[in-house]
């Protein structure tokens, strides 16, 4: 059992961080192919910078027409998440209705898609790679504590902006958060940081203030402040200058962010703009979805899962689990049980997850994971009894 005393940090990003604009686009893009379907291959990068907007990317579907047409629609898309976000003109930091969107679109290679669709329907993974899931007992969530919080504080900050409470906010924010362990366990909050953009002109004392009661104090229990607690409200001086205006954003550059904020391994593939034949994205979710049956069953504290898989091979080439001396049960036994239990190929994971849908936008902010604000397949608890039924 780790027992060692130390600090451990993970940050969140806002729906207004160029990062995640770019990821929102191409997430829009994809729910807007899947959404007529299901089968449809999408692979869309997006990249915002300034006053421009470019989505390009690859993709095949079964009818030439809905090609056309989403290309056709991928402007407005674009802008419609700007506005969504909160810009409104180029001094919030971009001008969704007068910035520049470029759209290069092309067709998914042949060869791909033939090593990809076996013959008899079955298909094998998009691509190469190794993918891991985690959940642990630190939050009603099955998260890590750190960004966990993270998430939550720079969520609110969105909510309070939208809701106009705090209209001086804008939409480019980040958090993040410092928790001192003990072990396992969460023994404190010692550091706190948020870098939220705001109309210029305001004074740092009031907006710490303001940030303080309206942000910090509802998420940040007292009880779990440090002795020595620091906050950080903009402390790189006045934050004014921010969205695209202030920084490109690209996709698939916040993958810490949307995973555990570090606390498990990750295996370099991001999500965004990926239909669930990548299994960057689906068997990712699959690894989460295992490990936090297996925590919500109680066979272990803490759970990470790695899987690994060949390009067009269905079957995973490497399942591991580790349960980082929490576990009740032996190794050997756990993945006869999570083999027993879950589908691990490209179409078992689509059909379990019910992953051929349009639901991707909405997990391009806050996190892939830990969502209980909306309903996401992978973060249900319903194979708990079919572990331990499988494990006698």
């Amino acid at each position: 059992m780790h027992s060692r005393t130390y600090l451990f940090t993970s940050e969140s990003v806002s729906e207004g961080h160029p990062d995640k604009l770019a990821d929102q686009i191409s997430d829009a893009i994809l729910d807007a192919f899947l959404s007529r379907e299901a089968t449809a291959k999408v692979a869309c990068e997006t990249l915002v910078a300034d006053n421009l907007v470019v989505i390009a990317g690859e993709f095949r579907t079964s009818d030439e027409t809905l090609f056309d047409e989403v290309h056709d629609r991928a402007e407005e898309i674009a802008r419609q998440v700007l506005r969504d976000a909160g810009y409104t003109d180029a001094a919030t930091g971009i001008d969704p209705d007068r910035c520049e969107v470029q759209v290069r679109f092309n067709h998914q290679s042949i060869q791909i898609n033939k090593g990809v669709v076996h013959a008899d329907g079955e298909l094998g993974a998009g691509d190469q790679g190794l993918m891991f899931g985690f959940a642990c007992d630190e939050t009603p969530d099955l998260m890590p504590y750190p960004i966990w919080l993270a998430h939550r504080l720079v969520k609110r900050q969105a909510e309070l902006r939208k809701s106009g409470a705090l209209p001086w906010l804008r939409p480019d924010a980040k958090s993040q958060v410092t928790v001192l362990y003990e072990g396992h366990k969460v023994a404190g909050i010692a550091d706190v940081v948020i870098s939220t953009q705001i109309e210029r002109g305001l004074d740092p004392a009031w907006v710490t203030r303001e940030v303080t009661r309206e942000i910090i104090d509802p998420l940040v229990p007292a009880k779990l402040r440090t002795a020595n607690f620091r906050l950080w409200v903009n402390p790189a001086g006045p934050f004014e200058i921010g969205g695209p205006n202030g920084d490109t954003g690209v996709t698939g550059r916040k993958i810490i962010v949307d995973t555990y904020g570090g606390a498990c391994a990750h295996g370099g593939g991001a999500f965004s703009g990926k239909d669930p034949s990548k299994v960057d994205r689906s068997a990712t979710y699959m690894a989460r979805y295992i490990a936090k049956n297996i925590v919500a069953a109680g066979l272990a504290r803490r759970c990470m899962i790695q899987i690994a898989y060949a390009i067009g091979v269905a079957d995973p080439v490497s399942v591991m689990i580790d349960t980082q001396g929490t576990g009740s049960v032996p190794y050997e036994e756990l993945e006869a049980a999570v083999k027993n239990v879950f589908r691990l190929t490209p179409s078992g994971i689509i059909a379990t997850l019910d992953l051929a849908r349009p639901i991707y936008r909405q997990t391009a902010t806050y996190g892939h994971f830990g969502r209980s604000d909306i309903d996401l397949s992978w973060e249900r608890t319903d194979k708990v009894e079919a572990l331990k039924s499988a494990l006698g």
